[in-house]
């Protein structure tokens, strides 16, 4: 089984080791715009155009699925990735857990990029799958940009300033970028003190793998083994994670036991 995932940059990560870990055989092409991020500040038109040229790229490896490891991406491209690809590659988009995280009716933060943080698009998913529970928007300036690049100091400062603006007694914190899914710890440490008991974190990276494997089966495609192998492309260009990745659990897992080329600086 083969699987493409596609994000302006290394959000991707968390989705890819959660196929690795369902799947350890699973073959992996992470399709990236390093020379295009971030897409948040883009019109849609633009993010869409950003979009189609990750996918393509990652199309002609011919994957089993694409996955939209971007929740920018799946707001604005989704429908254009959809009908250039299927029927004959599902495509697999990324939305926040919030009807989930809010099930119980506990009082919920949603921390998302700027851009996202009362947006249409978000304000809709909190009209739609919210029900009773408390919501409160929390933008998270400079997050991504830093997780991105794998500062400790930038990470830790945007955590700290969210977390001070996430009200106190949240029980709930839904992380709707999924550059955040790979500091989750950081973001739950950092909320708990001022946290309801039980403090719940989620992120989408889980129930993205598992709706791409039933969309892959659905398909009757994937049924032979992987290899385990994994594919990098930067902008259509052979490449390597780079070096800064290392820090965070998800790339370790993606790139476990492989005979990778040595990372990038």
């Amino acid at each position: 089984m083969k699987i493409a995932l596609l994000d302006s940059g290394i959000g991707l990560l968390a989705a890819a080791a959660a196929l690795r870990n369902l799947r350890p055989d699973v073959d992996l092409v992470l399709s990236s715009d390093p020379d295009g991020m971030p897409w948040g500040p883009r019109t849609p038109a633009d993010v869409t155009a950003h979009a189609l040229a990750c996918a393509r790229a990652a199309a002609a490896h011919e994957p089993d699925a694409l996955v939209v490891g971007c929740n920018t991406a799946s707001v604005h491209a989704l429908d254009a990735l959809r009908a250039e690809l299927e029927p004959l590659i599902p495509v697999i988009g990324t939305v926040p857990a919030i009807k989930p995280a809010a099930a119980a009716g506990r009082p919920v933060a949603i921390w998302a990029t700027p851009a996202t943080t009362g947006s249409s698009y978000q304000r809709a998913l909190i009209r739609d799958f919210a029900g009773p529970a408390a919501v409160t928007e929390v933008a998270c300036p400079g997050l991504a940009d830093a997780v991105e690049r794998g500062d400790d100091a930038a990470i830790g400062a945007a955590v700290a300033d969210a977390a001070a603006r996430t009200p106190a007694g949240t029980a709930v914190v839904v992380l709707g970028c999924t550059h955040y899914e790979l500091v989750a710890d950081l973001i739950r440490a950092a909320v708990a003190p001022t946290a309801a008991a039980g403090l719940a974190v989620y992120g989408s990276a889980d129930a993205v793998a598992a709706q791409t494997l039933r969309r892959v089966a659905d398909a009757g495609r994937g049924a032979a083994p992987g290899s385990a192998r994994l594919t990098v492309l930067h902008n259509g260009r052979p490449g390597a994670l780079s070096a800064a990745v290392a820090r965070y659990p998800q790339a370790r897992l993606v790139t476990a036991g492989l005979a990778a080329p040595a990372p990038t600086a």
